[in-house]
């Protein structure tokens, strides 16, 4: 290998090394979660793709609330993705207004999610039934219970946003505080991760319907 090639890769490793020395550790704790996340989801996956999913004779679609969730996680992915621009800007009202929308939005994901089951238990669909019946349940409910998570701190971040824009001091030291802005990255990492994460499992449901 030409010396030069081999200076720059090892560069990239010193300065990919660095990085990691230089992360916050909490920032690297929410992404070794996510790993394990996505791991554990990829083998449902593949246990649910050879169960074989649902053939068409047997006259059952994907769930049509399920297609409504997606979308409403995907637009909660934007309003999210917007809050940190406003954040910057120090427009902490206009900011509170988001982080509402996406909370909103999430909720009635996990709603729609609620009604596709509706669905899925009229169609036949039972937990204890057929073994891509079965997956199909389980594979949603963690994903809700991981996305819950979110939520949680979602509120918690909205609330304390609302409280904070009220009073200029209070807003002040909000905006300065480097904890808060670790926080807002963090969530909107975590928001983004588990958002095309679904998305990515609902198109396998589809080819499996």
């Amino acid at each position: 290998m030409d010396p030069e090639k081999k200076n720059k890769i090892g560069s990239r490793q010193l300065s990919a090394f660095k990085q990691m020395e230089h992360m916050h550790p909490i920032r690297m704790l929410l992404y070794l979660s996510m790993v394990g996340i996505g791991v554990l989801f990829l083998i449902l996956l593949i246990a649910f793709m050879r169960t074989g999913g649902f053939y068409k004779a047997e006259h059952i679609s994907l769930p049509r609330f399920f297609s409504v969730g997606t979308v409403l996680l995907l637009l909660s992915s934007y309003t999210i993705n917007r809050v940190g621009a406003i954040y910057k800007k120090d427009k902490l009202h206009k900011m509170t207004r988001y982080l509402g929308i996406t909370l909103v939005l999430s909720l009635l994901f996990v709603g729609s999610q609620l009604l596709g089951w509706r669905e899925m238990t009229a169609a036949g669909i039972n937990f204890n039934g057929k073994a891509s019946g079965t997956y199909l349940y389980l594979i949603s409910a963690l994903h809700i219970l991981h996305l819950s998570g979110g939520i949680i701190f979602l509120f918690f971040l909205f609330l304390k946003t609302a409280h904070v824009a009220a009073d200029s001091v209070r807003t002040l030291v909000f905006i300065r505080d480097p904890y808060r802005r670790l926080q807002l990255s963090m969530l909107t990492s975590y928001w983004h991760f588990l958002d095309f994460m679904w998305l990515g499992l609902y198109l396998v449901f589809l080819f499996m319907f």
